[in-house]
Parts: structure tokens; C-alpha cells; sequence
């Protein structure tokens, strides 16, 4: 059974998303030129082991700062729910889908 979208909740993802993701060391990789040997092969690796390890150990930091705020400090949260919102404006919502219990 799906889910119904929570707007408020869709947009807080898509804030976390950007601020743990998207302005991380992902947007430095993102912003490199396409490699021509090996665009659009998915046999090869495109993300190296220690790329792959500062991405998401970045994604962690922020997500950790910004879940302390949301506990600690909501007047930073807040501004920085603003400060996400300014990349997400035209982002598409959440598929809400099945929520799954394990």
C-alpha cells in the first residue's frame, strides 16, 4: 500500500539531500568532464574507492549537523532548511512508495 506524500517531509528530504549530498564531494566530481572512453559503460567504475569514502563520509557529517541542530539549536535548523531550499526549488517530490517493516 503507498504511502501518502508529506510535503513538509518531502521537502526536508530533498534539503538533507542537497546539503549532505549535492554540495558535497560529489558536486566536484559531478562538475569534471565526462570521461570518453568509459561514458555510459556501467562495467566500468566511475567513482574511486577513496572518492567513494570521502562522499560519504561527508553525507554522514552533515547529515549528523543537521540532525544535531533539529535536536539542539532549531533556530540554526531553520536557517538551514532555508539555505537548502534555495537548491531544491525545482526538484521533483519524493516517490512516497510502499513503507516497508523489516
Amino acid at each position: 500500500m503507498p504511502t501518502i506524500l508529506d510535503p513538509a517531509l518531502a521537502l526536508e528530504a530533498k534539503v538533507f539531500t542537497a546539503l549532505a549530498f549535492r554540495n558535497g564531494p560529489i558536486e566536484d566530481l559531478h562538475a569534471g568532464q565526462i570521461c570518453p572512453m568509459c561514458s555510459g559503460k556501467p562495467e566500468y567504475s566511475h567513482i574511486t574507492d577513496p572518492e567513494m569514502k570521502a562522499m560519504m563520509m561527508a553525507a554522514v557529517n552533515a547529515m549528523y549537523r543537521l540532525l544535531w541542530q533539529r535536536e539542539n539549536d532549531p533556530a540554526a535548523y531553520l536557517r538551514s532548511l532555508e539555505l537548502g531550499q534555495r537548491y531544491v526549488q525545482k526538484w521533483a517530490d519524493p516517490d512516497p512508495g510502499p513503507i516497508v517493516v523489516r
